[in-house]
């Protein structure tokens, strides 16, 4: 890691007049954390090679560099740079316009482009473009980098880095606790966070993280098995107000695949998350009706839900969560054998407003289910019973004539469905954006019965005498 001041050639009169406001504010900075690997080259026919690679072979590393020179002292240096940037259209493009293309870049690629001139290095940094850090690769040294880059972004606020919110290393697997300890003690005005598939982290960066940054609201810890537990730390537990609580502000929570996470551990994600609006807690499989009892008790604010193949879960969890009531609107059950329409009853009765459901592979639930459903959540829009091979053309006639807004449904792998069933369903949902009946013996007429009357509608099958 090195770290290079800029030239004071830069400081002349000269140089002073050609720079804008924001150059001569960034003359004496260095250039953005430039993350790459340290046995790249410079040329791939092997002529040359970068001056800024190491020994060290097979690993992403941080860098810090010198802006690029304000001027060329050579005359044909200067003809032939003065040439290629005639013919370089994007360089006539205006500065806000580049800046849009930047923000869509990754961290590690625009740090790239601040290297390849002084007017894109001053472009590069503007702040507008850091408030998101977005680093992605497998090899990438992803702790340095994050030191790297905040230590940069903290120069003109010692120790604090108040425009960062955004902080997005999904699938970095050599993220550890100390990087997260980086981003905890520099970024107090974090807002989102996603660590999705860091299996390294523990729960110890996890809590430091969330009492740090008091204003994080998204949080995305799926697939990091080691997580087991949402909650602050002693420190900041004792030092908070009477008034204040043991709150946490996050309203978006993802432990997808947190496979140790246990009722225990959600009751103490509910008493310290009460603002939760959003939680997934797919494949946690060790949750059963109790941890979604202590849920209920804690967060009442739910919007959207998924306990899908969590397969402890039962008709007794349906009836906790039917007391979200007219809140919830997301619902995913998928695979969750033990709910039968004993469950589907008490959420079709008590969850009126609820817009999309999920109980793929719900094999208790019948056509009695699914009227108690249709004749209740009448806004219903998105609906996948596939693998139900309880229901039939019945259920279907329900839904047809009490969901019209229906626009998603999916009845793949449902044994008794049949073509007259479908075109029940299409004659009366006109809205029908996609159809899934894959391995379903529907005839090709109730196919091309479905696509007459639901123009837009995308049909999803296996029968290869329908185009």
């Amino acid at each position: 890691l090195s770290s290079t001041s800029s030239s004071s050639s830069s400081s002349s009169p000269s140089a002073k007049s050609s720079d804008s406001d924001l150059s001569m504010r960034t003359l004496s900075t260095p250039s953005p954390a430039l993350i790459c690997p340290q046995n790249s080259h410079g040329f791939q026919n092997g002529r040359g090679s970068s001056t800024s690679s190491s020994s060290v072979t097979g690993e992403t590393v941080a860098m810090v560099h010198s802006p690029p020179p304000t001027r060329l002292t050579h005359p044909l240096i200067r003809l032939a740079s003065r040439q290629q940037k005639e013919q370089a259209n994007i360089d006539r493009l205006p500065d806000h316009s580049m800046i849009q293309i930047f923000s869509f870049l990754p961290t590690n690629q625009l740090c790239r482009c601040a290297r390849v001139c002084r007017h894109w290095y001053n472009l590069a940094w503007d702040p507008r473009l850091w408030r998101t850090i977005r680093l992605t690769g497998e090899t990438i040294n992803v702790d340095r980098a994050l030191k790297v880059l905040t230590r940069r972004l903290c120069q003109d606020t010692p120790n604090v880095c108040l425009m960062l919110e955004t902080v997005i290393v999904s699938g970095c697997r050599r993220l550890t606790d100390r990087g997260l300890y980086t981003i905890a003690q520099c970024c107090p005005e974090l807002r989102r966070l996603e660590v999705s598939g860091c299996y390294n982290i523990s729960n110890e960066a996890v809590f430091d993280v969330v009492s740090l940054c008091p204003n994080l609201e998204h949080l995305d810890v799926s697939g990091c098995s080691k997580v087991t537990c949402i909650s602050l730390t002693r420190e900041a537990s004792i030092k908070l107000s009477p008034l204040h609580g043991k709150q946490i502000s996050i309203r978006y929570l993802d432990m997808t695949d947190c496979f140790v996470l246990e009722d225990e551990g959600l009751h103490t994600i509910a008493a310290h998350c009460t603002q939760l609006t959003h939680l997934y807690l797919r494949r946690c499989v060790r949750i059963t009706d109790e941890g979604l009892r202590y849920l209920m008790i804690y967060c009442t604010s739910i919007k959207e839900l998924s306990v899908s193949d969590c397969r402890f879960v039962s008709d007794f969890g349906m009836r906790e969560i039917a007391k979200l009531e007219s809140r919830l609107r997301y619902l995913s059950i998928a695979h969750c054998g033990r709910i039968t329409d004993v469950g589907i009853r008490y959420i079709a009765k008590y969850c009126s407003k609820l817009r999309y459901l999920n109980a793929r592979g719900c094999e208790g639930i019948t056509d009695h289910g699914v009227e108690y459903l249709a004749k209740n959540c009448t806004k219903l829009k998105s609906l996948d019973i596939g693998k139900c091979p309880l229901v039939s053309d019945t259920g279907l006639e329900f839904l047809a004539l009490n969901c019209f807004n229906l626009k998603r449904l999916s009845l793949k792998s449902c044994e008794s469905i049949t073509g007259q069933g479908l075109q029940i369903v299409a004659a009366n949902c006109f809205d029908l954006q996609m159809l899934s009946v894959q391995d379903c013996e529907v005839s090709v007429d109730a196919l091309r019965f479905v696509k007459r009357h639901c123009k837009r509608c995308i049909i999803e099958h296996t029968n290869p005498a329908f185009f």
